[in-house]
Protein backbone atom coordinates (compact mmCIF):
# COMPACT_ATOMS: atom_id res chain seq x y z
CA UNK A 1 0.00 0.00 0.00
CA UNK A 2 1.16 3.54 -0.69
CA UNK A 3 0.62 6.64 1.40
CA UNK A 4 0.74 10.00 -0.40
CA UNK A 5 2.41 12.99 1.26
CA UNK A 6 1.11 16.26 -0.19
CA UNK A 7 3.88 18.74 -1.01
CA UNK A 8 2.53 22.23 -0.28
CA UNK A 9 4.86 24.92 -1.62
CA UNK A 10 4.67 28.38 -0.06
CA UNK A 11 7.68 29.97 -1.79
CA UNK A 12 5.48 32.65 -3.37
CA UNK A 13 3.82 33.51 -0.07
CA UNK A 14 5.97 32.82 2.98
CA UNK A 15 9.15 32.73 0.89
CA UNK A 16 8.44 36.15 -0.60
CA UNK A 17 8.12 37.56 2.91
CA UNK A 18 11.89 37.26 3.26
CA UNK A 19 13.36 40.78 3.68
CA UNK A 20 14.22 42.41 0.38
CA UNK A 21 12.24 40.07 -1.88
CA UNK A 22 9.67 41.87 -4.00
CA UNK A 23 8.55 39.76 -6.94
CA UNK A 24 6.31 41.22 -9.61
CA UNK A 25 3.49 39.28 -11.25
CA UNK A 26 5.61 38.10 -14.19
CA UNK A 27 8.34 36.79 -11.89
CA UNK A 28 5.81 35.02 -9.68
CA UNK A 29 4.18 33.45 -12.72
CA UNK A 30 7.50 32.13 -14.00
CA UNK A 31 8.28 30.55 -10.62
CA UNK A 32 4.76 29.12 -10.42
CA UNK A 33 5.11 27.49 -13.84
CA UNK A 34 8.39 25.90 -12.74
CA UNK A 35 6.83 24.69 -9.49
CA UNK A 36 4.11 23.04 -11.59
CA UNK A 37 6.80 21.32 -13.69
CA UNK A 38 8.44 20.23 -10.45
CA UNK A 39 5.17 18.56 -9.48
CA UNK A 40 4.14 20.29 -6.26
CA UNK A 41 0.65 19.30 -5.17
CA UNK A 42 -0.44 22.64 -3.69
CA UNK A 43 0.96 26.03 -4.63
CA UNK A 44 0.29 28.85 -2.16
CA UNK A 45 0.44 31.75 -4.58
CA UNK A 46 0.22 34.64 -2.12
CA UNK A 47 -1.79 36.66 0.38
CA UNK A 48 -4.36 38.39 -1.88
CA UNK A 49 -5.55 40.99 0.64
CA UNK A 50 -1.99 42.22 1.29
CA UNK A 51 -1.97 44.47 -1.77
CA UNK A 52 -3.48 44.92 -5.21
CA UNK A 53 -0.25 43.64 -6.74
CA UNK A 54 -0.41 40.46 -4.68
CA UNK A 55 -4.05 39.94 -5.63
CA UNK A 56 -3.28 40.31 -9.33
CA UNK A 57 -0.34 37.89 -9.13
CA UNK A 58 -2.43 35.23 -7.38
CA UNK A 59 -5.23 35.73 -9.89
CA UNK A 60 -2.83 35.40 -12.84
CA UNK A 61 -1.38 32.18 -11.43
CA UNK A 62 -4.86 30.77 -10.81
CA UNK A 63 -5.84 31.52 -14.40
CA UNK A 64 -2.69 30.26 -16.13
CA UNK A 65 -0.93 27.59 -14.07
CA UNK A 66 -2.25 24.06 -14.48
CA UNK A 67 -1.58 21.04 -12.29
CA UNK A 68 -1.27 22.08 -8.64
CA UNK A 69 -4.08 23.21 -6.38
CA UNK A 70 -3.76 27.01 -6.27
CA UNK A 71 -4.08 28.31 -2.73
CA UNK A 72 -4.44 31.79 -1.26
CA UNK A 73 -3.89 32.81 2.35
CA UNK A 74 -6.59 34.67 4.29
CA UNK A 75 -7.23 35.97 7.76
CA UNK A 76 -10.54 34.99 9.32
CA UNK A 77 -12.22 38.31 8.51
CA UNK A 78 -15.06 37.64 6.10
CA UNK A 79 -14.00 40.34 3.65
CA UNK A 80 -10.50 38.82 3.53
CA UNK A 81 -11.91 35.37 2.82
CA UNK A 82 -14.06 36.74 -0.01
CA UNK A 83 -11.09 38.62 -1.47
CA UNK A 84 -8.99 35.48 -1.33
CA UNK A 85 -11.62 33.49 -3.20
CA UNK A 86 -11.90 36.19 -5.84
CA UNK A 87 -8.18 35.66 -6.54
CA UNK A 88 -8.12 31.84 -6.67
CA UNK A 89 -11.58 31.06 -8.07
CA UNK A 90 -10.29 30.79 -11.65
CA UNK A 91 -8.01 27.86 -10.81
CA UNK A 92 -8.77 24.31 -11.91
CA UNK A 93 -8.71 23.56 -8.18
CA UNK A 94 -8.70 26.41 -5.67
CA UNK A 95 -8.05 26.38 -1.93
CA UNK A 96 -8.55 29.00 0.78
CA UNK A 97 -6.08 28.84 3.66
CA UNK A 98 -7.59 30.54 6.72
CA UNK A 99 -5.49 31.39 9.78
CA UNK A 100 -5.72 33.11 13.13
CA UNK A 101 -3.26 33.37 16.03
CA UNK A 102 -3.90 31.17 19.05
CA UNK A 103 -0.88 31.58 21.36
CA UNK A 104 -1.26 33.79 24.47
CA UNK A 105 1.51 36.06 23.20
CA UNK A 106 -0.21 36.64 19.86
CA UNK A 107 -3.73 36.96 21.24
CA UNK A 108 -2.67 39.54 23.84
CA UNK A 109 -0.21 41.63 21.86
CA UNK A 110 -1.44 41.31 18.25
CA UNK A 111 -5.11 40.37 18.13
CA UNK A 112 -6.30 41.93 21.39
CA UNK A 113 -8.75 39.02 21.60
CA UNK A 114 -9.65 36.44 24.22
CA UNK A 115 -10.15 32.71 23.61
CA UNK A 116 -13.90 33.00 23.01
CA UNK A 117 -13.38 35.66 20.36
CA UNK A 118 -10.71 33.57 18.60
CA UNK A 119 -13.04 30.57 18.57
CA UNK A 120 -15.84 32.66 17.10
CA UNK A 121 -13.53 34.09 14.43
CA UNK A 122 -12.32 30.60 13.54
CA UNK A 123 -15.84 29.25 13.06
CA UNK A 124 -16.96 32.27 11.02
CA UNK A 125 -13.86 32.44 8.80
CA UNK A 126 -13.76 28.73 7.99
CA UNK A 127 -17.52 28.58 7.38
CA UNK A 128 -17.28 31.53 4.99
CA UNK A 129 -14.42 29.85 3.11
CA UNK A 130 -16.42 26.63 2.87
CA UNK A 131 -19.23 28.56 1.18
CA UNK A 132 -16.80 29.24 -1.66
CA UNK A 133 -14.93 25.92 -1.96
CA UNK A 134 -14.84 22.46 -0.44
CA UNK A 135 -11.03 22.72 -0.12
CA UNK A 136 -10.37 24.72 3.07
CA UNK A 137 -7.23 24.70 5.17
CA UNK A 138 -6.97 26.13 8.68
CA UNK A 139 -3.88 27.17 10.66
CA UNK A 140 -3.69 28.17 14.36
CA UNK A 141 -0.77 30.59 14.08
CA UNK A 142 2.02 30.00 16.64
CA UNK A 143 0.62 26.56 17.42
CA UNK A 144 3.75 25.31 19.18
CA UNK A 145 3.36 28.00 21.87
CA UNK A 146 -0.39 27.51 22.23
CA UNK A 147 -1.80 25.64 25.28
CA UNK A 148 -2.77 22.18 24.07
CA UNK A 149 -6.35 22.20 25.33
CA UNK A 150 -7.15 25.49 23.62
CA UNK A 151 -5.43 24.50 20.39
CA UNK A 152 -7.47 21.29 20.21
CA UNK A 153 -10.66 23.27 20.86
CA UNK A 154 -9.83 25.68 18.02
CA UNK A 155 -8.88 22.88 15.62
CA UNK A 156 -12.08 20.99 16.39
CA UNK A 157 -14.09 24.15 15.75
CA UNK A 158 -12.35 24.52 12.38
CA UNK A 159 -13.13 20.93 11.37
CA UNK A 160 -16.73 21.28 12.50
CA UNK A 161 -17.03 24.46 10.40
CA UNK A 162 -15.75 22.69 7.27
CA UNK A 163 -11.92 22.66 7.25
CA UNK A 164 -10.48 19.51 5.70
CA UNK A 165 -6.79 20.31 6.19
CA UNK A 166 -5.42 21.21 9.63
CA UNK A 167 -2.01 22.82 9.46
CA UNK A 168 0.12 22.98 12.62
CA UNK A 169 2.51 25.93 12.20
CA UNK A 170 5.73 26.18 14.18
CA UNK A 171 5.57 29.89 13.38
CA UNK A 172 8.58 30.96 15.46
CA UNK A 173 10.71 27.85 15.01
CA UNK A 174 10.20 26.75 18.61
CA UNK A 175 9.72 23.05 17.97
CA UNK A 176 12.08 20.16 18.68
CA UNK A 177 11.64 17.08 16.46
CA UNK A 178 10.49 14.53 19.05
CA UNK A 179 8.25 17.10 20.73
CA UNK A 180 6.80 18.30 17.43
CA UNK A 181 6.14 14.73 16.32
CA UNK A 182 4.31 14.08 19.57
CA UNK A 183 2.22 17.21 18.97
CA UNK A 184 1.14 15.92 15.55
CA UNK A 185 0.18 12.58 17.09
CA UNK A 186 -1.81 14.35 19.81
CA UNK A 187 -3.74 16.44 17.27
CA UNK A 188 -4.59 13.38 15.16
CA UNK A 189 -5.78 11.52 18.24
CA UNK A 190 -7.81 14.30 19.87
CA UNK A 191 -9.42 16.16 16.94
CA UNK A 192 -12.30 14.17 15.50
CA UNK A 193 -13.29 14.27 11.86
CA UNK A 194 -12.06 13.68 8.32
CA UNK A 195 -9.06 15.91 7.62
CA UNK A 196 -5.41 15.92 6.53
CA UNK A 197 -2.83 16.95 9.12
CA UNK A 198 -0.15 19.33 7.86
CA UNK A 199 3.16 20.76 9.09
CA UNK A 200 4.59 24.27 8.58
CA UNK A 201 7.98 24.59 10.25
CA UNK A 202 10.30 27.58 10.54
CA UNK A 203 14.06 27.32 10.86
CA UNK A 204 14.93 29.61 13.79
CA UNK A 205 16.77 26.75 15.53
CA UNK A 206 17.89 25.10 12.29
CA UNK A 207 15.35 22.31 12.79
CA UNK A 208 12.66 23.05 10.19
CA UNK A 209 13.42 20.05 7.99
CA UNK A 210 13.89 17.74 10.99
CA UNK A 211 10.60 18.88 12.53
CA UNK A 212 8.78 18.44 9.23
CA UNK A 213 10.07 14.88 8.86
CA UNK A 214 9.12 14.14 12.48
CA UNK A 215 5.63 15.37 11.68
CA UNK A 216 5.38 13.10 8.63
CA UNK A 217 6.60 10.15 10.66
CA UNK A 218 3.90 10.96 13.22
CA UNK A 219 1.17 10.85 10.55
CA UNK A 220 1.09 14.29 8.92
CA UNK A 221 0.28 13.85 5.24
CA UNK A 222 0.89 17.39 4.05
CA UNK A 223 4.17 19.26 4.50
CA UNK A 224 4.56 22.99 3.82
CA UNK A 225 7.93 23.96 2.38
CA UNK A 226 9.82 26.65 0.46
CA UNK A 227 12.38 26.28 -2.31
CA UNK A 228 15.89 26.89 -0.94
CA UNK A 229 14.44 27.19 2.56
CA UNK A 230 13.26 30.77 1.98
CA UNK A 231 10.87 32.42 4.42
CA UNK A 232 10.51 34.80 7.33
CA UNK A 233 13.63 35.29 9.48
CA UNK A 234 15.72 32.09 9.23
CA UNK A 235 13.32 30.62 6.67
CA UNK A 236 11.06 27.60 6.27
CA UNK A 237 11.66 23.91 5.79
CA UNK A 238 13.49 23.49 2.48
CA UNK A 239 11.46 21.69 -0.17
CA UNK A 240 14.49 19.96 -1.67
CA UNK A 241 15.67 18.64 1.71
CA UNK A 242 12.31 17.23 2.78
CA UNK A 243 11.69 15.66 -0.62
CA UNK A 244 15.07 13.95 -0.87
CA UNK A 245 14.93 12.74 2.73
CA UNK A 246 11.67 10.97 1.90
CA UNK A 247 13.19 9.58 -1.31
CA UNK A 248 16.48 8.41 0.18
CA UNK A 249 15.13 6.92 3.43
CA UNK A 250 12.06 4.83 2.58
CA UNK A 251 13.02 2.58 5.48
CA UNK A 252 12.05 5.42 7.83
CA UNK A 253 8.91 6.34 5.87
CA UNK A 254 7.56 2.99 4.65
CA UNK A 255 4.94 3.22 1.92
CA UNK A 256 5.20 7.00 1.68
CA UNK A 257 5.09 8.42 -1.84
CA UNK A 258 5.47 11.91 -3.27
CA UNK A 259 4.81 13.22 -6.76
CA UNK A 260 7.85 15.48 -7.13
CA UNK A 261 9.97 15.25 -10.31
CA UNK A 262 13.28 15.45 -8.48
CA UNK A 263 15.29 16.06 -11.66
CA UNK A 264 13.75 19.56 -11.68
CA UNK A 265 15.00 20.46 -8.18
CA UNK A 266 18.28 22.13 -9.19
CA UNK A 267 16.66 24.17 -11.97
CA UNK A 268 13.88 25.29 -9.63
CA UNK A 269 16.46 26.29 -7.03
CA UNK A 270 18.45 28.35 -9.54
CA UNK A 271 15.37 30.12 -10.90
CA UNK A 272 14.11 31.05 -7.43
CA UNK A 273 17.57 32.23 -6.37
CA UNK A 274 17.94 34.50 -9.38
CA UNK A 275 14.45 35.97 -9.32
CA UNK A 276 14.38 36.57 -5.56
CA UNK A 277 17.96 37.83 -5.31
CA UNK A 278 18.71 35.30 -2.55
CA UNK A 279 21.77 33.26 -3.58
CA UNK A 280 22.07 29.63 -2.52
CA UNK A 281 24.90 28.95 -0.11
CA UNK A 282 27.63 26.80 -1.68
CA UNK A 283 27.23 24.00 0.87
CA UNK A 284 23.42 23.94 0.75
CA UNK A 285 22.09 20.39 0.90
CA UNK A 286 20.91 18.88 -2.41
CA UNK A 287 21.09 22.03 -4.58
CA UNK A 288 24.23 23.84 -3.42
CA UNK A 289 27.24 24.24 -5.69
CA UNK A 290 29.31 21.98 -3.43
CA UNK A 291 26.61 19.39 -2.75
CA UNK A 292 28.41 16.90 -5.01
CA UNK A 293 31.96 18.29 -4.83
CA UNK A 294 34.78 16.30 -3.29
CA UNK A 295 38.15 17.82 -2.37
CA UNK A 296 39.58 15.29 0.07
CA UNK A 297 41.87 12.83 -1.69
CA UNK A 298 40.31 9.91 0.17
CA UNK A 299 36.81 11.03 -0.87
CA UNK A 300 37.92 11.59 -4.46
CA UNK A 301 39.44 8.13 -4.68
CA UNK A 302 36.32 6.53 -3.23
CA UNK A 303 33.90 8.37 -5.53
CA UNK A 304 36.00 7.63 -8.62
CA UNK A 305 35.98 3.95 -7.71
CA UNK A 306 32.26 3.88 -6.84
CA UNK A 307 29.97 6.92 -6.54
CA UNK A 308 27.99 5.52 -3.61
CA UNK A 309 31.06 5.43 -1.33
CA UNK A 310 30.54 9.10 -0.46
CA UNK A 311 27.32 10.12 -2.23
CA UNK A 312 23.87 9.06 -1.06
CA UNK A 313 22.18 11.03 -3.86
CA UNK A 314 22.82 10.63 -7.58
CA UNK A 315 23.48 14.19 -8.76
CA UNK A 316 21.55 13.55 -11.96
CA UNK A 317 18.43 12.61 -10.01
CA UNK A 318 18.11 16.18 -8.71
CA UNK A 319 19.14 17.89 -11.95
CA UNK A 320 22.66 18.74 -10.86
CA UNK A 321 24.16 17.16 -13.96
CA UNK A 322 23.01 16.70 -17.52
CA UNK A 323 23.68 17.68 -21.09
CA UNK A 324 25.32 21.05 -21.46
CA UNK A 325 23.48 23.07 -24.08
CA UNK A 326 25.99 25.18 -25.97
CA UNK A 327 25.00 28.26 -27.96
CA UNK A 328 27.21 30.96 -29.38
CA UNK A 329 27.14 34.25 -31.22
CA UNK A 330 26.21 32.55 -34.51
CA UNK A 331 23.08 30.95 -33.09
CA UNK A 332 19.76 32.23 -34.40
CA UNK A 333 16.48 33.14 -32.77
CA UNK A 334 14.91 29.77 -33.62
CA UNK A 335 17.71 27.78 -32.00
CA UNK A 336 17.61 30.10 -29.00
CA UNK A 337 13.83 29.76 -28.58
CA UNK A 338 13.92 26.00 -29.18
CA UNK A 339 16.67 25.54 -26.60
CA UNK A 340 14.73 27.52 -24.02
CA UNK A 341 11.61 25.45 -24.72
CA UNK A 342 13.55 22.21 -24.18
CA UNK A 343 14.71 23.64 -20.86
CA UNK A 344 11.08 24.31 -19.89
CA UNK A 345 11.40 28.10 -20.31
CA UNK A 346 8.70 29.65 -22.49
CA UNK A 347 9.10 33.22 -23.69
CA UNK A 348 7.06 34.95 -26.37
CA UNK A 349 6.78 38.35 -28.03
CA UNK A 350 8.66 41.26 -26.41
CA UNK A 351 10.05 39.05 -23.63
CA UNK A 352 11.64 36.70 -26.17
CA UNK A 353 12.95 39.66 -28.19
CA UNK A 354 14.56 41.19 -25.11
CA UNK A 355 16.11 37.91 -23.97
CA UNK A 356 17.45 37.15 -27.47
CA UNK A 357 18.93 40.64 -27.76
CA UNK A 358 20.66 40.19 -24.40
CA UNK A 359 21.86 36.73 -25.45
CA UNK A 360 23.46 38.14 -28.62
CA UNK A 361 25.14 40.93 -26.64
CA UNK A 362 26.69 38.43 -24.24
CA UNK A 363 27.50 35.86 -26.93
CA UNK A 364 29.79 38.42 -28.58
CA UNK A 365 31.89 38.44 -25.39
CA UNK A 366 31.68 34.75 -24.40
CA UNK A 367 32.66 31.85 -26.66
CA UNK A 368 29.96 29.48 -25.44
CA UNK A 369 26.80 29.89 -23.41
CA UNK A 370 25.63 26.92 -21.37
CA UNK A 371 22.16 26.06 -20.09
CA UNK A 372 23.02 27.73 -16.77
CA UNK A 373 23.98 30.92 -18.67
CA UNK A 374 20.68 30.85 -20.56
CA UNK A 375 18.70 30.40 -17.35
CA UNK A 376 20.47 33.43 -15.91
CA UNK A 377 19.76 35.53 -19.01
CA UNK A 378 16.06 34.64 -18.95
CA UNK A 379 15.85 35.31 -15.22
CA UNK A 380 17.49 38.71 -15.70
CA UNK A 381 15.07 39.70 -18.46
CA UNK A 382 12.01 38.49 -16.54
CA UNK A 383 13.06 40.37 -13.42
CA UNK A 384 14.33 43.40 -15.30
CA UNK A 385 11.07 44.16 -17.06
CA UNK A 386 9.39 47.13 -15.45
CA UNK A 387 6.77 49.08 -17.32
CA UNK A 388 8.01 52.62 -18.03
CA UNK A 389 11.32 51.76 -16.35
CA UNK A 390 14.82 52.99 -17.13
CA UNK A 391 16.91 51.02 -19.63
CA UNK A 392 20.70 51.08 -19.73
CA UNK A 393 21.81 52.45 -23.09
CA UNK A 394 25.53 52.83 -22.39
CA UNK A 395 28.05 52.84 -19.56
CA UNK A 396 31.55 54.28 -19.58
CA UNK A 397 33.85 53.96 -16.58
CA UNK A 398 37.44 54.86 -15.77
CA UNK A 399 39.53 53.99 -12.73
CA UNK A 400 42.75 52.52 -11.47
CA UNK A 401 45.47 53.40 -8.98
CA UNK A 402 45.81 56.96 -10.29
CA UNK A 403 42.96 59.46 -10.29
CA UNK A 404 39.40 59.28 -9.03
CA UNK A 405 37.15 56.59 -10.53
CA UNK A 406 34.44 58.05 -12.74
CA UNK A 407 31.39 56.73 -14.55
CA UNK A 408 29.03 58.10 -17.19
CA UNK A 409 25.69 56.44 -17.86
CA UNK A 410 23.11 57.02 -20.57
CA UNK A 411 19.64 55.76 -19.66
CA UNK A 412 16.48 55.64 -21.75
CA UNK A 413 12.96 55.96 -20.40
CA UNK A 414 9.87 56.23 -22.59
CA UNK A 415 12.11 57.09 -25.55
CA UNK A 416 13.91 59.94 -23.78
CA UNK A 417 17.62 59.80 -23.00
CA UNK A 418 19.13 61.03 -19.76
CA UNK A 419 22.86 61.19 -19.09
CA UNK A 420 24.74 61.59 -15.83
CA UNK A 421 28.35 61.45 -14.66
CA UNK A 422 29.60 60.78 -11.15
CA UNK A 423 32.76 59.99 -9.20
CA UNK A 424 33.07 57.30 -6.56
CA UNK A 425 35.35 55.25 -4.35
CA UNK A 426 35.58 52.73 -7.18
CA UNK A 427 34.14 52.17 -10.63
CA UNK A 428 31.13 50.29 -9.26
CA UNK A 429 30.43 53.03 -6.72
CA UNK A 430 30.78 55.66 -9.43
CA UNK A 431 28.38 53.80 -11.74
CA UNK A 432 25.76 53.48 -9.00
CA UNK A 433 26.06 57.18 -8.14
CA UNK A 434 25.65 58.10 -11.81
CA UNK A 435 22.48 56.00 -11.98
CA UNK A 436 21.17 57.72 -8.84
CA UNK A 437 21.79 61.09 -10.46
CA UNK A 438 20.13 60.06 -13.73
CA UNK A 439 17.04 58.52 -12.14
CA UNK A 440 16.60 60.78 -9.13
CA UNK A 441 16.26 57.75 -6.86
CA UNK A 442 18.37 58.01 -3.72
CA UNK A 443 19.01 54.94 -1.65
CA UNK A 444 21.56 52.90 0.23
CA UNK A 445 22.97 49.53 -0.77
CA UNK A 446 22.44 47.11 2.11
CA UNK A 447 23.86 44.03 0.41
CA UNK A 448 26.08 43.28 -2.58
CA UNK A 449 26.89 39.80 -3.85
CA UNK A 450 28.78 38.75 -6.97
CA UNK A 451 29.23 35.22 -8.25
CA UNK A 452 30.02 33.49 -11.53
CA UNK A 453 27.32 31.59 -13.37
CA UNK A 454 29.81 29.10 -14.81
CA UNK A 455 33.56 28.60 -14.74
CA UNK A 456 36.25 30.05 -16.98
CA UNK A 457 37.81 33.46 -17.51
CA UNK A 458 34.86 34.49 -19.70
CA UNK A 459 32.29 33.46 -17.09
CA UNK A 460 29.19 35.59 -16.71
CA UNK A 461 29.22 37.62 -13.52
CA UNK A 462 25.91 37.44 -11.65
CA UNK A 463 25.49 40.41 -9.29
CA UNK A 464 22.70 40.62 -6.72
CA UNK A 465 22.11 43.78 -4.67
CA UNK A 466 19.64 44.95 -2.07
CA UNK A 467 18.66 48.62 -2.07
CA UNK A 468 16.82 50.62 0.58
CA UNK A 469 15.07 53.64 -0.88
CA UNK A 470 11.87 55.59 -0.26
CA UNK A 471 10.89 53.38 2.66
CA UNK A 472 11.17 50.04 0.86
CA UNK A 473 13.86 47.40 0.45
CA UNK A 474 14.16 45.71 -2.93
CA UNK A 475 16.57 43.38 -4.66
CA UNK A 476 18.10 43.73 -8.09
CA UNK A 477 20.29 41.58 -10.28
CA UNK A 478 22.47 42.05 -13.31
CA UNK A 479 24.43 39.80 -15.64
CA UNK A 480 27.51 40.51 -17.73
CA UNK A 481 31.02 39.30 -18.50
CA UNK A 482 32.08 42.64 -16.96
CA UNK A 483 31.44 42.80 -13.24
CA UNK A 484 31.13 46.62 -13.28
CA UNK A 485 28.45 46.46 -15.95
CA UNK A 486 26.70 43.61 -14.12
CA UNK A 487 26.73 45.71 -10.94
CA UNK A 488 25.30 48.73 -12.75
CA UNK A 489 22.55 46.58 -14.27
CA UNK A 490 21.73 45.09 -10.87
CA UNK A 491 21.56 48.53 -9.27
CA UNK A 492 19.37 49.87 -12.10
CA UNK A 493 17.11 46.81 -11.80
CA UNK A 494 16.60 47.63 -8.11
CA UNK A 495 16.01 51.31 -8.87
CA UNK A 496 13.35 50.35 -11.43
CA UNK A 497 11.53 48.35 -8.76
CA UNK A 498 11.52 51.40 -6.49
CA UNK A 499 10.14 53.45 -9.38
CA UNK A 500 7.45 50.82 -10.01
CA UNK A 501 6.38 50.76 -6.37
CA UNK A 502 6.31 54.54 -6.25
CA UNK A 503 4.25 54.83 -9.42
CA UNK A 504 1.78 52.19 -8.37
CA UNK A 505 1.57 53.60 -4.84
CA UNK A 506 1.21 49.98 -3.85
CA UNK A 507 1.62 49.95 -0.10
CA UNK A 508 1.49 46.54 1.44
CA UNK A 509 -0.43 45.75 4.61
CA UNK A 510 1.59 43.90 7.27
CA UNK A 511 1.84 40.27 6.18
CA UNK A 512 1.16 37.48 8.63
CA UNK A 513 3.22 34.32 8.96
CA UNK A 514 1.42 31.13 9.92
Amino acid sequence: MTDKVIIFDTTLRDGEQSPGISLDALEKLEIAEQLARLGVDVLEAGFPVASQGDFEAVEAIAKQVEGPVICGLSRTQLADVDRCWDAVRHAQRGRIHVFISTSPQHMEHMLKMDEKQVLAETRAGVARARMHTDDVEFSPQDATRTPLDFMIEVLQAAVDAGANTLNIPDTVGYGIPWDFGALIQYVRREVKGDYVTSTHCHNDLGLATANSLAGIQAGARQVEVCVNGLGERAGNAALEEVVMALKIRPDQFPGVEIGIHTEELARTSRLVARLTGYPVQFNKAVVGRNAFAHESGIHQHGVLAERTTYEIIDAGSVGQTGSQIVLGKHSGRHAFSDTLAKMGLTLQGPALDAAFKRFKELADRKVQLTDADLEAIVAEEIGGHVADGFELDSLKVSGGTVGTPQATVVLVRAGDQVEATAEGDGMIDAACKAIKAATGVEGALTDFNVSSVTGGVDALGDVIVQLEAEGVRVSGRGLSTDVVEASARAFLNAVNKVVRLRDQKDRRMPEATP
